[in-house]
């Protein structure tokens, strides 16, 4: 067991976002989070990287509760690529990747030749090496992600989370950086919205709705026609793919 969450809740208001989830992700794998828009997968993800304290419950990193590790050592063992992440400062790309090594170093110690190393190889892996010297405002929006993913990559963590990190990229990034990130050592959970890139790339599922897992398992398990039918409303019919044995989501009508 790598990263798990034991009956978590969390809220805004009297509004609950989070409501007495549990999971664990398996050590070296990928599993994906699932669910409508508002399920509370974003914040679910915010949660286990320590960013938001629960309400009830706990997030453990190998057995040991994350509120007890210290922000530069938990920093260095798990990283987010969030959603909507930006900066207002026109810096380099290299710069924000940098951004990635602060855990590893300490105060006023110099640059090392592992931080360069480090930085270096996460840029190579999102295809953005070439780009390192241009400036952050004249990038586009798919071209962002993938620095900050970069960055996340900088940490050289051994859990990475990451909340829906194909938005903004076309299909061959897309395929691309689900097929960079299921090849890395690292376990990794992953808010999807498409359910076929889901099929394809998870080892696991959970499928959240108001706060709650309502089905979890591997994708042959979770994906069903009803589950469609009662989580995203749709009506779909199910398949295996004679090219690569895993459920193929056909959408025929919402």
């Amino acid at each position: 067991m790598t990263i798990a969450a034991k009956n978590l809740s969390w809220s805004i208001g009297h509004k609950r976002i989070v409501d007495d989830v549990s999971l664990q992700a398996q050590r070296g794998g990928m599993l994906g989070l699932l669910g409508p828009n508002g399920s509370g997968k974003s914040s679910l993800l915010r949660l286990l990287a320590g960013l938001r304290r629960p309400e009830a419950g706990m997030v453990t990193l190998n057995g040991q509760d994350i509120g007890r590790i210290g922000r530069r050592a938990l920093a260095r063992r798990v990283a987010l690529v969030e959603q909507h992440a930006s900066t207002e400062a026109n810096v380099r790309v290299l710069d924000v990747v940098r951004l990635g090594r602060i855990p590893h170093r300490a105060p006023l110690s110099g640059w090392t030749r592992a931080d360069d190393q480090a930085v270096r190889e996460a840029l190579s892996r999102v295809g953005m090496l070439d780009r390192q010297h241009q400036f952050w405002h004249s990038l586009s929006g798919g071209e962002r992600q993938r620095v900050h993913i970069a960055r996340a990559l900088a940490q050289t963590p051994t859990e990475i989370l990451l909340d829906e990190p194909t938005n903004h990229l076309d299909i061959q990034h897309q395929m691309e950086l689900l097929q960079l990130i299921s090849a890395l050592q690292l376990t990794s959970i992953i808010a999807l919205h498409d359910l076929n890139h889901a099929a394809l790339f998870c080892d696991q599922l959970v499928v959240m709705e108001r706060g709650r897992i309502v089905a979890r398992g591997t994708p042959e398990t979770v994906l069903t026609q009803q589950l469609l039918r009662d989580v995203f409303r749709v009506d779909a019919r199910v398949e295996t793919s004679p090219h690569h044995g895993k459920p193929h989501i056909h959408i025929l009508s919402a």
